[in-house]
């Protein structure tokens, strides 16, 4: 795969990942939603419905990693580094463009939040938070949740089957629903650094009125943790198959 067709299929693939999981959410908390308070199911499986049409739109071009914490985690088990700075680049352009389509699809209901006597912060639209603040109790999550998605998908990698029927992509956005339904309660499942600090950066520049803090105090949990997560993934693999 060319440099070229690495970045555009990661910028393509994480902005239609980021469209579907900020836009599930965006949905399910802006008032005047049509799919208001529907839940945190719901939110699931936006999020792994996003990772099936991301993934599968980017997999001719690079492959679709749209996750800096995947593209980390086979190569440090294959020792291959070299393409490395052209994915995270593209995974980061996809997930900022991503993000901005979003509050355009929710243009009106953001004004209208603004405009309620009691506006909903929206940065949780965009990015993730703790339900309690506790740092490094966080970064355990963030790295325990990440390698419960790279380690999977480096091993879904060996079973020929899924690779030759073309399933492979459905299964890991399964595991995506998975990982949301199960280890998403303590810090939202960030695991993946782009999809984190992409749509962070946009939140802060984005005109949104009432918009809230960013909590860049924060940030540095989701991107770290699943980085370190993904890493332990490849040497896991490594070292075990």
């Amino acid at each position: 795969m060319s440099n070229g067709d690495v970045f555009l299929g990661e910028v393509i693939g994480t902005a239609i990942l980021i469209l579907f999981g900020a836009g599930v959410v965006a949905a399910v908390v802006l008032n005047h939603s049509k799919a208001k308070d529907a839940g945190w199911v719901v939110i699931a499986f936006g999020w792994g419905f996003g990772v099936l049409a991301g993934a599968y739109t980017a997999a001719p071009l690079s492959g679709g990693h749209l996750n800096p914490a995947v593209t980390i985690g086979i190569a440090v088990d294959t020792g291959d580094w070299d393409q490395v700075p052209v994915y995270i680049a593209g995974q980061m352009v996809g997930a900022m463009l991503g993000a901005v389509l979003c509050w355009l699809v929710y243009y009106a209901q953001f004004r209208a939040n603004a405009e309620e006597e009691l506006a909903q912060p929206t940065l949780g639209i965009f990015s993730t938070g703790p339900a309690i603040r506790n740092p490094v109790a966080n970064l355990v999550t963030e790295i325990i949740a990440t390698v419960g998605l790279v380690l999977p998908v480096l091993a879904f990698g060996l079973t020929k089957g899924l690779g030759e029927s073309g399933t492979a992509v459905l299964v890991v956005a399964f595991l995506v629903v998975g990982i949301g339904l199960s280890l998403g309660g303590p810090t939202g499942y960030a695991i993946n650094p782009a999809r984190d600090l992409g749509p962070r950066i946009v939140h802060t520049l984005l005109p949104i009125p009432n918009k809230g803090t960013s909590d860049w105090g924060y940030a540095w949990i989701p991107v770290v943790g699943p980085l370190i997560g993904g890493a332990l993934s490849g040497v896991i693999f490594n070292a075990a198959f």
